[in-house]
C-alpha cells in the first residue's frame, strides 16, 4: 500500500515529461531551461496544479505558503522579462494565458 503522502505529492510535482513538454514549447534554443520563458511557464504549470490539490486540500497551509512563493517567483520573472524584453515577455503572456 502507498503512503497518503506519497500519492499526493506525485500529483503536484511535474513529471519529467511534462518539463520535457514544456521545455521543447517554450524554450529560445534547444536545450533551454533557464531563460525566464521556460522559467515562467514551469512555474505557471506548478502553480496550476498546486492550486488544483489546494482546492481540495482547503487547510494544507504549507503547499498554500509555497504557492505564494512560486507566485512571486513567476511575478519576479515576469517583471525582468517585461524590462529586458517587453515583446516577449507580451509574447509570453498571451501563450500562457495569465493577462488579460
Amino acid at each position: 500500500m502507498t503512503p497518503r503522502w506519497f500519492t499526493l505529492r506525485s500529483v503536484i510535482v511535474l513529471t519529467k515529461e511534462k518539463k520535457q513538454e514544456i521545455m521543447q514549447e517554450y524554450a529560445l534554443t534547444a536545450g533551454d531551461t533557464g531563460s525566464p520563458e521556460v522559467q515562467v511557464a514551469m512555474l505557471t504549470y506548478r502553480i496550476l496544479d498546486l492550486t488544483e490539490h489546494l482546492k481540495a486540500h482547503k487547510h494544507d497551509e504549507h503547499s498554500r505558503r509555497g504557492l505564494l512563493m512560486m507566485v512571486g517567483d513567476r511575478r519576479r520573472h515576469l517583471s525582468y522579462l517585461q524590462k529586458v524584453n517587453p515583446q516577449r515577455y507580451r509574447s509570453l503572456i498571451q501563450r500562457l494565458g495569465l493577462r488579460k
